[in-house]
């Protein structure tokens, strides 16, 4: 469980960019302890599938919604917070009713009563399964060229140590991963170090290039 004030940067990002700009994502409820009634908004009535009106939530309905992998969790804090009164956050997956995965944050406040006594907790759904969708491509539209570039050269520089010294592609990786660590170099960096200099030297020494030539010629006659 996770004090209001608490909430990590990431979800707190994602928060106010679903406030900023998906104000439909957000819904409220109420929970009274004492008779453990909750209160759903339209809003979150039909992030879990329904239309409104048309169920009356309960624990074990909002608990049956929840992730498998995150139920646990959730009911705990539910019961810490039923207990302590304590203002809470919470981030997980629900499944509506459909079976579609929605990652949502759920925030909730002390609900007090005309005295000022906390009777149970308020506050609100935020449905961030889009937002974070969205943040997710734009990573991996950033990334994924670099990822890819970086691949290829590290590929050349397996391939080169594979050929000089005659080694497997995982001891040539391994080759290359002593070299980063003992000169404190990125990999990517010791691999197109590697090739460059290789294409300084010239290429190989006559004699090999005319075998390898050779070689390239005919390996379709040799036996496997």
């Amino acid at each position: 469980m996770t004090e209001i004030g608490q909430l990590d940067p990431d979800s707190a990002s994602v928060v106010e960019r679903v406030i900023a700009g998906h104000p439909q994502n957000i819904g409220s409820f109420r929970f009274w302890f004492a008779d453990q009634c909750w209160e759903w908004s339209d809003e979150v009535a039909a992030l879990h599938g329904y239309e409104p009106g048309s169920v009356v939530p309960t624990t074990e309905l909002l608990l049956s919604h929840k992730h498998p992998d995150d139920r646990a969790e959730v009911a705990h804090t539910l019961a810490a917070v039923t207990t302590t009164g304590e203002a809470f956050c919470s981030r997980h997956r629900i499944l509506d009713t459909g079976g579609e995965i929605h990652e949502v944050i759920v925030v909730g406040d002390h609900l007090l009563d005309e005295g000022g006594a906390v009777v149970g907790t308020t506050g609100y759904y935020i449905d961030v399964t889009d937002t974070l969708q969205e943040s997710r491509r734009a990573t991996l539209d950033e990334t994924l060229p670099d990822l890819i570039e970086a691949r290829a050269v590290i590929e050349q520089a397996k391939g080169v140590l594979m050929l000089v010294y005659g080694v497997g592609s995982e001891q040539a990786f391994k080759v290359l991963q002593w070299r980063s660590q003992e000169t404190n170099t990125k990999l990517r960096r010791v691999a197109e170090q590697l090739v460059s200099a290789i294409g300084e030297l010239g290429g190989a020494p006559v004699g090999f290039r005319s075998r390898f030539d050779h070689l390239l010629l005919t390996m379709h006659e040799r036996p496997l």
